[in-house]
């Protein structure tokens, strides 16, 4: 039996990226994945049927999860389908980087909304099922930026700091009902989401890191595997670093 059998996991922005390492990641050791998408719908289903192609169980559900109904809605499908929803894994996210004082109003609040409105509209989402089983694993994808800061960053630094924050804060409103609560911070880890950034930035943050290279979205995917799993059942309100330092 692997070590994720019978369970259950919804992971949102799983279309490409982090999200896509996780999702398949959980179905190697084996659990049923909600692979969630907004607009990257053939994507997505790429991703269920390279999971079901190595023998696992996978669906595509699409939503915009930065919308509470949205997010509702695609909590209800992942229960509809399989009729319980033991791991949620809060991945979505998008950048509009630029210097503060050329920021738009429109930027700011398009990075808090899709990066962590989102982990709120999921999380309360889940909540309900997850209390009635009396069981639940959230692990919230955050950065190092949500920790150090980045220039060009004010709205994701922020957006990410407040995952911490409400991670820390969940877990503690939660664990009585033994729902665990995380995050991991990721450093520099190329995918589309980090593809704007230069060359010359990009390997001043390499020269940064003690093991003096990038890292992958399969290592950030394997340390969400292990805090969803049932080998991290002690673990809650922690935030994870995998940035090579």
């Amino acid at each position: 039996m692997s070590l994720l059998t019978g369970r259950v996991a919804l992971v949102t922005g799983a279309s490409r990226g982090i999200g896509r390492a996780c999702a398949i990641k959980l179905a190697t050791l084996g659990a049923a994945v909600v692979v969630n998408f907004n607009t990257s719908a053939t994507a997505a289903q790429g991703v269920v049927e390279e999971i079901r192609a190595g023998g696992g169980d996978a669906r595509a559900v699409q939503g915009d999860v930065s919308r509470l109904a949205a997010a509702q809605g695609v909590v209800k499908a992942a229960i509809d389908a399989y009729r319980r929803l033991d791991i949620l894994v809060n991945n979505a996210g998008t950048t509009r980087d630029g210097l503060l004082a050329a920021m738009s109003e429109e930027d700011f609040d398009g990075v808090i909304q899709q990066n962590l409105k989102s982990v709120f509209n999921c999380s309360k989402a889940v909540l309900r099922q997850m209390m009635k089983q009396r069981y639940g694993r959230i692990v919230n994808v955050t950065s190092i930026a949500g920790v150090v800061g980045n220039p060009g960053q004010t709205n994701y630094s922020a957006a990410k700091a407040g995952i911490i924050g409400f991670t820390k804060a969940m877990a503690k409103e939660y664990g009585p009902r033994n729902i665990a609560v995380n995050a991991v911070a990721p450093g520099y880890v190329p995918t589309a989401l980090t593809s704007g950034v230069s060359p010359d930035i990009a390997a001043g943050i390499v020269r940064l890191t003690a093991l003096g290279r990038m890292g992958t979205a399969a290592e950030v995917a394997a340390v969400i595997a292990f805090l969803a799993s049932d080998e991290a059942s002690y673990v809650t309100g922690q935030v994870v670093a995998v940035d090579g330092d």
